[in-house]
């Protein structure tokens, strides 16, 4: 039997969910064949299938591989001396994110699958309660060290910081009067208020 190089077969793995997200962002999950997917990324269906066992597992896969980079990405906030600016960080992440192009029309496929399929609901309320276990830790550690003062529960604080950001996601469609980078500033500036950062002045 032929050894897995388990390197490559990650790489492999990856390159399908790259070439996946872009199909369903432009057409949707159901217009979107397997097919197309084995020719954007180069490979035949039966090939795809060592992978993947189906579309839909595709699919929950792209949400997946992004819990596993938001994992590494709030662990290495965690460890930053400094949690303010480890938490503004994370809003910056996702203030990117929800930049790309294609996230606007991959929000709608979001919501739609989301509605009838229990599992890939399951996985990203998962991802909601990471991120939000990820802020939780960083307010936490910036009000031990005096940063802020915070006078609600973490997790509470937590909850409405993803509420707030989640903002930035609903606005993937072009909009000429709107200043993504002002907004992105606001949403600092409305997080900096509530939690009422102290001066690091004597």
């Amino acid at each position: 039997m032929r050894k897995i190089d388990p390197v490559a077969h990650q790489q492999r793995r990856r390159a399908i969910l790259g070439a996946a997200v872009g199909l369903f962002a432009a057409q949707g999950f159901d217009k979107t064949s397997t097919a197309q997917i084995c020719a954007a990324v180069g490979m035949s269906p039966g090939n795809l299938f060592h992978y993947f066992p189906s579309k839909r597992a595709i699919f929950h896969g792209i949400f997946e591989l992004d819990r596993a980079e938001w994992d590494d990405a709030l662990t290495a906030a965690r460890a930053h001396p400094d949690p303010w600016a480890a938490l503004m960080g994370v809003v910056d992440k996702i203030a990117a994110e929800s930049a790309d192009p294609m996230v606007a029309g991959l929000m709608v496929e979001v919501l739609a699958q989301a509605h009838h399929d229990e599992q890939f609901a399951q996985v990203l309320a998962e991802n909601d309660r990471r991120l939000a276990q990820g802020i939780a830790d960083l307010i936490e550690s910036a009000a031990a060290q005096g940063i802020i003062d915070a006078q609600l529960a973490p997790t509470v604080v937590a909850r409405w910081i993803v509420i707030l950001t989640d903002g930035l996601y609903g606005r993937g469609y072009p909009e000429p009067d709107i200043d993504r980078a002002t907004d992105v500033d606001t949403v600092k500036v409305l997080i900096t208020r509530i939690l009422r950062l102290r001066s690091k002045a004597p």
